[in-house]
């Protein structure tokens, strides 16, 4: 007979270690030759992403060891760090990726006998530097075609951004001129270039403020003129000095008659590529859901201007004469894209046959193959439930990262001729018995107004305790970031955490989360701090009122966005019994007036109002100025080294708290930015979070440490 045990003091296997040594998931998936290359987590390695490839024979190794850290800041959230290729000759791969702490581009032959990182692109001390993310190798240009992110002065919009060329021979490691811009910077935001197959033209998204990536992205097109290499031994390049006299030998290749064949200011294209056949392929939300579409090759032959213009003169924001699009799967309301918080995500991957591999769903996400000329789409079998924006292609192998409420995100290859699919990478290993893993509730929510709010209810659950018949369980409602976000129904041992003890979760989508379709999107516009708040007050409300949950023990938690939002619901609501706010927002008006990054630096206008418009808005707001309104315990957590959500932003809420009896705590910690990656900083940040719900709820363990509450 299982024993009785309240809630919350139930044993736990999962620890906050584990749950920490479990933090992340594999990224940026490619192909290199017939191995699968992505980049993954090292919790316990200082936060720090390796590159690790597959071997044909199946065996997985880390490409670079400590400190190498793969990953690029570009717009912050960073994007693609790395590309690699086969080059002729029997040496093994060449591959240029990112590294963290000098964002510069290096090259790398891992099977060459002493090889090391070797420097591609120079270091520049204004601002924030140059930034590299989304790169293309060019071997037959000598180059790599990547996103630069230059700094121009000392503030955080003190930026541009171009597609430009990197010389593979190392001539620009010391010297910025040898860098070649193959775009002007008219347009704020640019991604990475994708060619066409026959290497003729050139595709990519770009946007301005005050739009956001969902908000409405441009779909720019170019030829490609210049000399064009042949021969060039890739390897020999890479191996040269940088400054020795080595020429790239791209000559003068440019981006020439460049157009914008789709797109504007209101409609979001989150994805473009190219078919087989040469036609554009995109994703895009003009229909209401981000939907596949094609441009005919022919037409953008057409759309062609008469004359080379070089690419400072061209392409306005708008096609002048909107290209016929065909879309390829119509009328499912479901969304085959997503939001583009980091540069190079897809969602779709073009392969030789014609067919494409496709990312889709509503809420719930799944991998299928989609044949264009007739709609039909036919979804790989399997337990997954959430696939990630990253797809490789080899031959008939379509290769992704996936994650299931049983299952953490795996590499997963689907064989598009026989339909099987097989994990090849970074396989789930249950760390503990699975019996301790909760089991999500999908639910939709009624609202105020009866609109709909989707969330994951996550009940407590342990094959060792059952709760006393007359108790009703704590509940922690978690609002993801973004806020253009979305929680999915994955295994997260951080829930696990939680549901294991005795503490139900419930994940909340609210009003303005993707994965709904652009009206649920929009529901937040203008509306943040207030759809948010009413949607995770209404899921938490309903959860009590039926009994799920114990009204008198709810808590709200948050990162980010989702920091804003538990903030805001401390001042705006008497729902919670307290709040675990991480890296927040707190105070709208410097948020928007210079105190955060350049990619963001202009959403609350979407999200908020114009600031010369509606000033009040942004103080009523903000939890910054209401801070007389929270009676209730709060934990603030956040990184030194933040640049998006400041610590000066819970610094100067910090000191309006104090002096006013409400028990807090405030953990800051040195060498984190926006987001926590090193397994000390998760450890402690969890087992803080689980000790405000402890002291706050009554609930008495002694394995976790206390968290210290001050008045």
């Amino acid at each position: 007979m299982v024993p009785t045990g309240a809630y919350g003091t139930w044993p736990s296997p999962i620890d906050a270690a584990l749950a920490a040594s479990h933090d992340g998931r594999p990224e940026f998936l490619g192909m290199v030759g017939d191995e699968v290359w992505w980049t993954a987590p090292r919790p316990a390695e200082g936060g720090r992403r390796t590159l690790v490839r597959r071997r044909a024979d199946g065996d997985e190794e880390s490409v670079l060891p400590a400190p190498w850290n793969v990953r690029s800041r570009v717009i912050e959230y960073g994007g693609q760090p790395w590309a690699g290729i086969l080059p002729p000759g029997g040496r093994g791969p060449l591959v240029v990726f990112v590294h963290l702490p000098d964002q510069r581009l290096y090259a790398y032959e891992p099977d060459a006998p002493g090889a090391a990182p070797r420097p591609l692109t120079p270091v520049s001390d204004v601002g924030g530097g140059l930034r590299w993310a989304d790169p293309r190798i060019r071997p037959e240009h000598g180059e790599v075609w990547c996103v630069l992110e230059e700094f121009t002065g000392p503030g955080p919009t003190d930026v541009r951004r171009v597609i430009a060329a990197v010389p593979l021979d190392g001539s620009a490691a010391a010297d910025r001129a040898a860098l070649r811009e193959l775009t002007d910077d008219r347009r704020r935001f640019v991604t990475g270039p994708r060619l066409s197959p026959d290497g003729r033209r050139v595709a990519w998204l770009a946007w301005d403020h005050p739009q956001m990536p969902w908000d409405g992205t441009s779909v720019l097109v170019a030829d490609i003129t210049g000399v064009d290499v042949t021969g060039v031994d890739v390897s020999d390049m890479v191996g040269a000095a940088a400054g020795d006299g080595g020429s790239s030998g791209a000559g003068g290749t440019e981006f020439t008659r460049v157009r914008c064949v789709a797109g504007g200011a209101d409609e979001s294209v989150a994805q473009v590529g190219w078919a087989p056949d040469g036609s554009l392929l995109l994703v895009s939300d003009r229909g209401g859901w981000w939907e596949p579409q094609r441009i005919a090759a022919h037409a953008l032959t057409a759309s062609s201007p008469g004359s080379a213009a070089p690419v400072a003169a061209a392409a306005a924001d708008t096609p002048q004469e909107p290209l016929r699009r065909t879309e390829l799967c119509p009328g499912r309301e479901e969304e085959f894209g997503g939001p583009l918080w980091k540069i190079g995500l897809s969602w779709f991957a073009p392969l030789a046959d014609g067919l494409i591999a496709v990312i889709h769903g509503k809420g719930a996400t799944s991998l299928g193959i989609l044949d264009p000329e007739t709609g039909e789409l036919v979804d790989a079998a399997g337990p997954w439930t959430a696939w990630a924006p990253t797809l490789a292609v080899h031959g008939d192998r379509v290769i992704g990262v996936a994650a299931s409420p049983r299952s953490a995100a795996e590499i997963v290859e689907l064989d598009t001729r026989t339909g099987r699919t097989r994990v090849v990478g970074s396989a789930h290993d249950d760390p503990v018995d699975p019996a301790y893993y909760p089991e999500p509730q999908l639910r939709t929510f009624t609202g105020p107004g009866g609109r709909e709010i989707h969330a994951h209810v996550y009940p407590p659950h342990s094959p060792d305790r059952v709760a006393p018949d007359d108790e009703l369980p704590p509940f922690v409602v978690r609002a993801h970031g973004g806020p253009t976000g979305h929680a999915p129904p994955v295994l997260d041992l951080e829930i696990a955490y939680f549901t294991s003890r005795g503490i139900g979760v419930a994940e909340v989508n609210y009003g303005g989360s993707t994965g709904y379709g652009r009206e649920y999107r929009d529901r937040l516009r203008e509306q943040w701090g207030v759809v948010d708040v009413e949607d995770c007050a209404a899921v938490a409300r309903t959860l009590a009122a039926e009994g799920t949950a114990d009204p008198a023990r709810l808590a709200i938690r948050g990162g980010s966005a989702g920091g804003w939002t538990a903030a805001a619901s401390l001042t705006a609501t008497d729902v919670y019994a307290c709040g675990a706010v991480s890296y927040p927002i707190l105070d709208l008006e410097s948020w928007a007036d210079g105190e955060t990054h350049d990619f963001e630096s202009q959403y609350l206008r979407s999200l908020v109002g114009p600031l010369e418009e509606v000033p009040g808005r942004y103080r009523e707001r903000s939890p910054l100025h209401h801070v007389d309104r929270i009676s209730v315990p709060f934990l603030l957590l956040q990184g030194l080294d933040d640049v998006i959500c400041p610590p000066v932003q819970c610094e100067r809420f910090l000191e309006r708290t104090a002096g006013r009896g409400i028990p807090h705590a405030y953990i800051a910690f040195e060498g984190e930015g926006h987001g926590f990656r090193r397994a000390d900083t998760l450890i402690r940040a969890l087992e803080a979070e689980l000790s405000l719900y402890l002291q706050t709820f009554g609930i008495e363990r002694s394995d976790t440490p206390v968290l210290e509450l001050k008045k």
